[in-house]
């Protein structure tokens, strides 16, 4: 009917990612080598720890921060050692510091966004539909600028763990902020607060709960892209699980795919008690 020419998507796409990668080189590779070798540092630090030190150490941290109940001390204590039993305590180290790196750069990115946001009608409006798209974009669309701009290893996983895990933490901060009660917001105005002391005296504590399950959802999140990122090279249960899959062997992926289940749970209720000990506080 209409010979209406086709756009050329991913050719401009693929010229605009080769060209921020020629004109940015500078940036990434530094990043690739220096960040590279401090997540290999952090892998080697943590491996350095003897696997009943470490086991007894998130026992005793599970014990005190779910209010000294035994339930996920014990949890903690069976599963991590059944990982180690099975001979995967370092694929389990791996997995673990890429997923504490993410998160906590999801966190340290995520919360000063969310800020603005809550201060912001104009920041709100723009970051908005950047969030809605970095949240309906399948993760394995990131895997492909993460290669572009890092190569394979472990860096373009904690890049791609970043873009994927961010969002939950900058909404909730947002929400979290917005939510705080408005009479209570004028009575500090009126007591001469600053905006600093505000912000950190009233709005931040009194949305600490809503913040926490966002940075609860962002861990969980960065879990499973650190295991969809076993398929550019990040190290860890996920490439065994990957490996297993592409020779078929059914007992080898089930016990690291079991690893990684045991980690998501200590991860999501280490995060969930902590922000229960902050309400009750």
């Amino acid at each position: 009917m209409f010979n209406i020419p086709q756009i050329p998507i991913a050719e401009k796409t693929e010229w605009l990612t080769r060209k921020i990668t020629d004109s940015f080189s500078f940036i990434f590779d530094p990043i690739k080598v220096h960040f590279g070798n401090f997540m290999e540092w952090t892998a080697d630090t943590l491996n350095l720890i003897p696997p009943v030190i470490f086991i007894l150490l998130i026992a005793v941290g599970a014990f005190f921060i779910s209010g000294k109940r035994l339930g996920l001390a014990i949890f903690s204590i069976i599963g991590l050692w059944l990982i180690h039993n099975q001979e995967y305590w370092s694929h389990f180290i791996e997995t673990f510091s890429l997923v504490l790196v993410s998160s906590v750069l999801s966190v340290i990115i995520g919360i000063p966004v969310g800020i603005l946001m809550s201060k912001s009608k104009t920041a709100e409006i723009i970051i908005t539909p950047i969030l809605d798209f970095m949240q309906t974009m399948p993760a394995f669309v990131y895997l492909i600028p993460a290669v572009a701009f890092f190569s394979i290893g472990m860096v373009p996983g904690v890049f791609a763990s970043l873009i994927f895990a961010t969002p939950p933490t900058v909404r909730f901060t947002n929400l979290g902020i917005r939510q705080v009660s408005k009479e209570l917001v004028e009575a500090s105005e009126a007591f001469g607060s600053t905006g600093f002391q505000k912000l950190f005296k009233l709005e931040l504590p009194m949305a600490k709960a809503t913040i926490m399950a966002g940075i609860n959802q962002t861990v969980m999140l960065s879990l499973s892209m650190v295991v969809i990122a076993s398929m550019i090279g990040a190290p860890g249960l996920g490439r065994e699980v990957l490996s297993s899959l592409q020779r078929a062997q059914v007992g080898t992926g089930f016990v690291a795919g079991l690893g990684i289940v045991i980690l998501a749970i200590i991860i999501d209720r280490f995060t969930q008690y902590m922000n229960k000990g902050k309400v009750k506080n």
